[in-house]
């Protein structure tokens, strides 16, 4: 594993890789403009984006308008937070009134919203500029649809990118934006985050509404965003959390300030180790990245107490007739009404959704019990658990084998660390913690009770401060 120390000094990586936190205070302060600022990742786009492929649609003229807005608004002294002004962009799952909404699909191709999903209300209600729509597997699944491009990652194009949100961890790691909205129902916050060496917040289910968000599985979907540290990731969950009456199934809980703990530190913080469980039949690099990772909080002060998981594996496959049974209903309106417009990849993950019996599904709910009862018991022990964020580095892929068709069933191990949480609906956060021989992200995972998210964006920031991952970007 290639390591760092706090001593080695990093170039200036420029504007476009500045955190949302650090542009926030120039546009506060009146250094930059929102209009220059969102003109400099425009223009950005526009010289990398054709070869790395996170936009499906860059809303140039929106953006210009918004940023336009957002400089008279903190020029008249109507400052709306670290938000605004800034540019970000959300996967092409998020309704977009007037502007088309595909969800990766050719099925979905003329579906034009004459509303915006509650998150985008939100962001831009912070005054947000919303530069465009990125780009996604097909249905938020697997596999890309042909008539879509896939994401490439930036730190080796010949990896994956991290499935679903791929888009949005490509455009977030590559500085074609200061922070996105992915989507999560197995794995697609932090798959991304881990592949492209960002991070992942995926929250509570339920903080975030899901009205306006295109349903992949609805009792799995998590809605959060990515981000090039754990204090921007908060920023950004403040802004999109809170109950929604037009979504009953967001939670009444108050929103707390996300931001007002996040110095102080990790000192009496319960970490959970189970080294078990962070390193069998794990990538050998990625699990002493991890173990790393436990050190330096222990270091600052964190109480390491070493807890015992048990294997969660045999649970893993209810995902499958889980997400491809709901998958179904989600698609009712066009499959299979127009199966010919769906990929290979995911129109067979729908066939195979249409074949799950009731008594299948009831026994994959079952199990999706059980997982969260066992993981529910260890988080009542400690503060936090941290394992990895996947099992691997990212794996060598091809634009080709991405299309499909649906392949063999995954190993359970795939979704190891991301789909428990899943069935929990329990807040994780993945943050990069290092580089490995090849020179690709690693990525560690801090999982905490229902509504921790404050905590989690705490001790991910503790690890960020003690450390300099953070500080490193692909060169693109």
């Amino acid at each position: 594993m290639i390591l760092i120390t706090k001593e080695k000094q990093m170039d200036d990586p420029g504007i476009h890789f500045k955190t949302i936190r650090q542009v926030a205070e120039l546009l506060r302060s009146k250094e930059i403009s929102s209009l220059e600022l969102t003109r400099e990742i425009l223009d950005r786009i526009d010289g990398l984006d054709g070869r790395l492929k996170s936009y499906a649609l860059v809303m140039a003229d929106h953006a210009i308008a918004a940023a336009k807005r957002a400089d008279e608004e903190i020029a008249s002294g109507d400052y709306r937070g670290p938000l605004h002004g800034v540019p970000i962009a959300i996967k092409d799952l998020c309704f977009t009134r007037g502007v088309a909404t595909r969800g990766g699909s050719q099925a979905l191709a003329d579906h034009v919203p004459a509303y915006d999903a509650t998150v985008v209300e939100k962001l831009e209600g912070a005054g947000a500029v919303l530069l465009g729509k990125l780009n996604l597997t097909e249905g938020a699944m697997g596999g890309y649809n042909p008539k879509f491009e896939v994401p490439l990652n930036p730190w080796d194009q010949g990896r994956w990118p991290g499935a679903s949100s791929s888009g949005s961890g490509v455009a977030t790691a590559a500085g074609l934006c200061y922070g996105s909205l992915g989507s999560d129902t197995g794995g697609s916050i932090r798959f991304p985050a881990a592949a492209c060496g960002t991070v992942g917040l995926k929250p509570t289910w339920g903080r975030v509404s899901r009205y306006g968000v295109l349903a992949l599985a609805e009792s799995l979907d998590h809605v959060g965003p990515l981000t090039r540290s754990s204090v921007d990731a908060a920023i950004m969950l403040q802004a999109i959390s809170g109950s929604d009456p037009r979504d009953p199934t967001t939670l009444p809980a108050p929103v707390p300030d996300f931001l007002e703990q996040m110095a102080d530190g990790v000192k009496g913080v319960r970490v959970g180790l189970d080294e078990r469980f962070i390193t069998r039949d794990v990538d050998p690099e990625v699990g002493e990245g991890v173990l790393q990772v436990i050190k330096v909080l222990e270091q600052q002060g964190a109480e390491i107490i070493e807890v015992r998981l048990p294997d969660l594996d045999p649970y893993v496959p209810a995902w499958g007739d889980l997400c491809s049974a709901e998958a179904v209903a989600a698609h009712s309106a066009t499959y299979p009404s127009r199966r010919e417009d769906y990929g290979p990849w995911f129109l067979g993950w729908l066939d195979m959704g249409a074949k799950v019996t009731g008594a299948e599904y009831a026994r994959a709910n079952n199990s999706r019990a059980a997982c969260r009862g066992h993981l529910l018991n260890v988080l009542s022990q400690i503060d936090v658990l941290v394992s990895p964020s996947m099992a691997d580095p990212p794996h060598p892929v091809t634009s080709e084998s991405q299309y499909g068709p649906l392949g063999e069933e995954r190993q359970p191990r795939f979704q190891r660390f991301t789909a428990p949480f899943d069935f929990s609906g329990t807040p994780t956060l993945s943050v990069p913690c290092g580089m490995n021989s090849e020179g690709l992200p690693l990525s560690v995972q801090v999982a905490g009770s229902h509504l921790s998210e404050p905590l989690l964006c705490r001790v991910g920031h503790t690890y960020e401060q003690a450390t300099e991952w953070k500080e490193l970007h692909p060169n693109v």
